[in-house]
């Protein structure tokens, strides 16, 4: 590194997650800790660039580590995305002291701190994600809590769908990814589970399932829909309109990305914020912090982005089998 670190600059990029709040907290006093100054980037990218920073001190983020969303807030920035305006954002960082990035977010996110570490900006990436699809590492911030928080709410819904007889499909977010529905449909006790990366649109699969089901005397049909399949609403209808059962959709939304992160939430995204100072101050730029193989790690950034990740076909095989 061309010279020594004195400055950090940090900010929450893409869609929030719980636990946000907490690594922010980490980076602030780990790097306070250690005789550095902290500058905050308030809404991502698009207040990189508009020059909305702010000093913190170790008081900026007291209070915090409970909280769901993110204290520095986030936005989605076209701008960024243009060679200019990446090149504006570099000269805004370096006029602003900062000398080093840790950027919290998606893979999204990370693409964009590739772009201002070509540009001579150090970064560091953490993580942030409910989707977990980020292939370098097993955890990304909030997922724990999304996951139990979708958990609850379809444990509510299998009440209702039992008293009344029906057959519930339920979706939830992950965008692209199956985790979220992979995990709620195994802790949930789905009878199917549909998966962008597993989903083969036959419909007629699923009513031969649920009239199987219900001629075996099952009360009612739990079916965990991902985000990346969607179209829930009508996909009731039709097995409505094919088993004559009554079909409802519930689409569970944002509130996964809400509410107070779980304890594991609170503990990793510590270790990740604080682990990715320390990166910095050891003189590395371009890395992505993860959690693989039961340990905290580092990635280049390149190679973590061009890493591919897959539902892994065991736990898959097992949500089919405890589905009978």
């Amino acid at each position: 590194m061309a010279k020594e670190i004195k400055t950090i600059g940090v900010l929450t990029s893409g869609g929030d997650a719980p636990g946000m709040n907490a690594a922010i907290r980490a980076v602030v006093r780990t790097a306070i800790a250690k005789g550095l100054k902290v500058k905050g980037i308030l809404k991502g990218y698009n207040g990189l660039l508009n020059e909305e920073i702010i000093d913190m001190d170790a008081l900026s983020v007291a209070d915090i580590i409970h909280r769901g969303g993110t204290i520095l807030y986030t936005a989605r920035c076209l701008e960024f995305i243009t060679p200019e305006g990446q090149q504006k954002a570099a000269d805004i960082c370096k006029k602003h002291g900062i000398d080093g990035l840790i950027v919290i977010g998606g893979d999204g996110s990370f693409r964009g701190a590739q772009k201002l570490a070509a540009l001579g900006i150090n970064t560091i990436g953490v993580p942030g994600t409910i989707d977990l699809d980020i292939a370098c590492t097993d955890y990304t911030i909030g997922f724990d809590t999304a996951i139990n928080t979708a958990m609850e709410a379809i444990d509510k819904i299998r009440d209702t769908s039992t008293s009344h007889e029906r057959c519930s499909i339920i979706e939830v977010m992950g965008r692209n990814a199956g985790y979220i529905a992979l995990w709620c449909g195994i802790a949930n006790g789905a009878e199917d589970i549909l998966l962008p990366e597993r989903y083969n649109n036959d419909e007629q699969a699923l009513i031969n399932s649920i009239i199987n089901n219900r001629k075996k005397g099952k009360r009612h049909h739990i079916i965990i829909n991902a985000e990346g399949i969607g179209h829930s609403s009508s996909m009731a209808r039709r097995i409505e309109a094919a088993t004559g059962i009554e079909t409802r959709a519930t689409i569970l939304g944002h509130m996964q990305r809400g509410g107070s992160p779980t304890c594991k939430d609170r503990m990793y995204a510590s270790i990740m914020g604080a682990y990715a100072v320390d990166c910095l101050i050891a003189g590395k730029s371009k890395r992505v912090v993860a959690h693989a193989h039961g340990e905290f790690v580092d990635y280049d950034i390149d190679e973590a982005l061009a890493m591919k990740k897959d539902i892994d076909e065991y736990q898959y095989s097992i949500s089919k089998n405890l589905a009978r």
